[in-house]
């Protein structure tokens, strides 16, 4: 009998809350596009008795993507796929976030949409971000959900006229990911499978520190201020959810996104917290 794999793409702080949890049992494959980073995570499940396999990618790059997907394939059953991959609006330009957050998040759903077990589920983690622009309209979002990963990028809605720095692009690159989801379940449905996304807020996390500490940490805190809960998220909160998504109680759950944020879109859209 083949043996269970996880697949964990990112190897930050909640991709690794998600491994630990769920990795026990299967062949953990742990993907980041930053070799130091993936040698040192794997090293830390390895130590702990998890069996561990690895593979440098770079989510915006399809061939890169393939290349894990068909490793993952070679080490058994690919049960499960948590994406965790993504750059915040202080780390790259419009151009590069557009590439990786929404670009790569296409690449990965598409591809192990190809090779996923019956009964197998996957998440992508996205941002409450999505959740805090307008809406775009039918036609638009149809776009973002089916166009193909090839002619994606040339889509009016994402030139450059149309957006015009690294936070809208930030919030538009999650809109598309909630719209991506549902229409790739479809497709995964037809393997038996089953994929969400989680828009978590802020989270503790070294991602997290490094926007509290930038230009627009004022932002971040009043958002934590003026939020139903007044913390921040923990990482151990996100697996939790996963668990629940990843595991066989969430077998009618498909095609949709969890916003785990504390409270901060529901303030936001009562007017207690100004974008």
């Amino acid at each position: 009998m083949k043996t269970n794999v996880l697949v964990v793409i990112g190897v930050g702080g909640i991709g690794m809350a998600i491994a630990k949890r769920e990795g026990a049992g299967k062949i953990v494959l742990l993907a980041d596009i930053n070799e130091k980073m993936l040698a040192l995570a794997a090293q830390d499940l390895r130590d702990t008795g998890y069996i561990v396999e690895t593979q440098q990618t770079d989510v915006s790059s399809q061939s890169s993507v393939q290349t894990l997907v068909s490793k993952a394939a070679s080490l058994g059953n690919v049960l499960q796929v948590v994406n965790t991959a993504g750059l915040s609006p202080n780390m790259a330009s419009v151009e590069k976030l557009l590439q990786v957050d929404l670009l790569g998040a296409v690449y990965v759903l598409e591809s192990f949409g190809n090779v996923m077990a019956q009964g197998g589920s996957g998440i992508h983690i996205s941002s409450m971000a999505g959740h805090m622009i307008p809406a775009l309209g039918a036609e638009i979002d149809k776009a973002l959900a089916v166009t193909p990963a090839n002619e994606l990028l040339a889509l009016p809605v994402l030139q450059p006229a149309n957006v015009p720095n690294t936070t809208y692009a930030y919030c538009l690159s999650k809109r598309a990911n909630h719209l991506r989801i549902q229409a790739e379940s479809l497709k995964w449905a037809e393997r038996g499978a089953r994929v969400n996304s989680i828009s978590p807020g802020i989270i503790l996390t070294a991602l997290a520190k490094h926007e509290l500490d930038s230009p627009i940490g004022d932002g971040y805190r009043a958002m934590i201020a003026h939020s139903a809960i007044k913390r921040m998220g923990t990482v151990d909160e996100v697996a939790t959810l996963a668990h629940y998504l990843l595991g066989p109680d969430s077998g009618f759950v498909t095609g949709s996104d969890f916003l785990m944020d504390g409270g901060v879109i529901a303030a936001m859209k009562l007017g207690k917290i100004a974008l």
